[in-house]
């Protein structure tokens, strides 16, 4: 690709003149805060660089949940923060889920509103972890519909689907599945036709602050008014001063089954789930056998974890029937001490924002994400 100083007047105008704001990733976060940003600044230029041919985090890599926490994840989360803090949270993934659905239409995405359950096996963990989460249902459904609106949330049910070694399943109703490719390519739709800018293949460098900003890529620098990082998983690398560490999510898809099961799954308190992708399984997780490995900026899929996925879908998932392994993949996620998002001003002239740390909730909590970037910026405008 040619280098910055090589490009013609026209390739200059169109792509490098008079930038407002320049985004740094092109996943859910970057589209989201650009798609805000061009409708209350419809005359500014907007450009976002991702240094892959296809964004490069977690977007186009996660399993494709519409989900905003399972009974034993947020009791994991009320063990650890305020109440109001959980309500919060789940309220911010539930509003995203619900403008992401909104923007790029339920139909377009292959949206299927499935619900999901919750496994708990015979083990003696599990059992235990089952009661903990059903003594404390009503409180779980009041959490819940305080976030959301939604009522009687979780419920116990029957195991309908055939799997093995299972002693209950807990019902999420609120829950289902999206197609993230789908996604993503209605996001980047979307984006052009608002006149968004993006270029693929462009790795970010760094940054100095001067009159405006000077970014620094790997085809040369450019000037931008406004900067923001939405780089989630992979931002230990570009903002080590930041908490936040990147957190590998290994998955693997079967080829087509002869019985394929229906569905939207968790277990082990969200460390592992799984779903059909037509007649497909898709199954990812299990970070948890090996959280120091995990904590990666590599993609790559691992023997341990590999092998704990197979041995789930081979023992509990699919026990009456072969499968063959399709694929396998990794994305990169974002985590930090603290669950909530850091969407803030990282510099004294408020002109750099990072929108980061989604928990692996990106698909949740991405949309809204884009629109508190926009707030911050009209808070700055409104101030001068």
């Amino acid at each position: 690709m040619l280098n910055y100083s090589k490009l013609s007047f026209w390739e200059t105008q169109t792509y490098f003149e008079d930038i407002y704001f320049t985004i740094v990733g092109a996943g859910i976060v970057g589209y989201s805060a650009a798609i805000e940003l061009k409708k209350r600044y419809p005359h500014k230029r907007i450009l976002i660089i991702e240094r892959g041919y296809l964004p490069s985090g977690a977007s186009t890599k996660n399993a494709g949940f519409t989900c905003f926490g399972s009974g034993s994840e947020i009791l994991d989360d009320l063990a650890n923060q305020p109440k109001e803090a959980v309500i919060e949270l789940i309220s911010k993934r539930y509003r995203g889920l619900q403008l992401l659905l909104t923007r790029c239409k339920p139909e377009l995405i292959n949206f299927r509103s499935t619900g999901s359950h919750e496994l708990f096996t015979k083990s003696k963990n599990d059992k235990l972890l089952f009661e903990k989460v059903m003594d404390q249902e009503a409180r779980l459904n009041e959490i819940i519909e305080e976030a959301t609106g939604i009522g009687s949330n979780f419920a116990q049910a029957d195991n309908s689907f055939g799997f093995n070694q299972i002693h209950k399943l807990i019902l999420n109703k609120g829950e289902g599945q999206i197609d993230t490719g789908l996604m993503m390519q209605r996001l980047h739709q979307i984006a052009v036709s608002m006149g968004i800018l993006t270029l693929f293949g462009t790795e970010y460098k760094g940054f100095r602050e001067g009159k405006g900003i000077t970014v620094t890529t790997n085809h040369g620098i450019f000037e931008t008014e406004n900067l923001i990082f939405a780089t989630n998983g992979l931002s230990k690398l570009l903002l080590p001063n930041l908490d936040i560490q990147p957190a590998r999510a290994q998955v693997l898809i079967t080829q087509p089954l002869k019985q394929p099961i229906e569905g939207t799954f968790h277990y082990d308190r969200g460390y592992y789930y799984f779903r059909n992708v037509g007649n497909r399984m898709l199954i990812g997780g299990g970070r948890n056998l090996a959280f120091e490995e995990e904590t990666s900026t590599r993609f790559e899929n691992t023997m341990l974890i590999t092998n704990e996925l197979k041995r789930l879908l081979s023992e509990v998932i699919l026990p009456n029937q072969s499968f063959e392994i399709e694929q396998e993949w990794s994305g990169i996620m974002g985590v930090g001490k603290n669950r909530k998002p850091i969407v803030e001003f990282i510099n004294e002239n408020k002109t750099v924002v990072a929108a980061i740390r989604l928990g692996g909730m990106g698909v949740a909590l991405g949309s809204h994400i884009g629109e508190e970037v926009a707030e911050l910026f009209k808070e700055i405008k409104e101030e001068q």
